[in-house]
């Protein structure tokens, strides 16, 4: 075992120690059809459009909108990062369940969240954080900039805010790295779960070599899969 290989799988991933391959963070902008598998056929259910920008020289925004067919309202997510390390920065989240807006400072998080179903009161967040971590919206966007190579394995500091579970700073976790072919590129298949479903769910990201783009994602939560591409 490399002694690069034994650092990446016994050590936590956080931005204090993450080596990103910063040169292929750009502006972009790619629109992807969501589908799910049922019975050998593949049913859209919505689109999911991802935008980068670069803010400044420092900090890069990160852009999620989600278009279900049976609903009206997208669903819109934002983060801002720096570009250096994914340190979190942001993190906004808007749509027909919540809304919810979050600031990242060095030992804590604060903003609020409003549940639409129950009609709660704003819930305002204060949670002490000792540890650096990552956002648990941008991470699946960190994956594709790591060093990747065959059998790479790594745990993954995030944060997660959730009023009901209350988990605040957990894991996302990388199983397992292999080369592949897809649609006639060389890709990396990166296999990834979190505790946020508690290991249950597993995405599989495609990604092109040379590139870096997700050219497509699978995910498994509890035998229904669904596909991004």
């Amino acid at each position: 075992m490399s002694s690069a290989h034994f650092f990446s799988a016994q050590n936590l991933l956080s931005p204090a120690n993450v080596k990103l391959d910063s040169k292929y963070i750009s502006d972009e902008s790619s629109e992807v059809s969501w589908t799910m598998e049922n019975a050998g056929s593949k049913i859209e259910i919505g689109k999911v459009t991802t935008d980068f920008k670069k803010l400044n020289k420092k900090d890069l925004l990160i852009k999620t909108t989600v278009k279900m067919k049976q609903s009206t309202e997208a669903w819109v997510d934002s983060t801002i990062v720096k570009i250096s390390d994914f340190l979190p920065v942001y993190h906004s989240s808007f749509n027909s369940m919540r809304n919810m807006s979050i600031r990242f400072n060095k030992n804590k998080a604060t903003g609020y969240y409003l549940d639409k179903k129950t009609q709660k009161k704003d819930i305002i967040i204060d949670e002490a954080t000792n540890s650096r971590y990552f956002d648990s919206n941008a991470y699946p966007a960190l994956i594709r900039f790591l060093p990747l190579k065959e059998n790479y394995k790594a745990e993954i500091s995030i944060f997660d805010y959730n009023p009901t579970a209350k988990k605040g700073i957990i894991k996302a976790y990388i199983e397992k790295v292999e080369k592949a072919e897809y649609n006639g590129k060389k890709v990396w298949v990166v296999k990834t779960t979190d505790d946020i479903q508690y290991r249950k769910t597993e995405s599989t990201y495609y990604i092109d070599m040379i590139t870096r783009k997700v050219l497509k994602q699978e995910i498994n939560a509890g035998g229904r899969k669904m596909i991004m591409e």
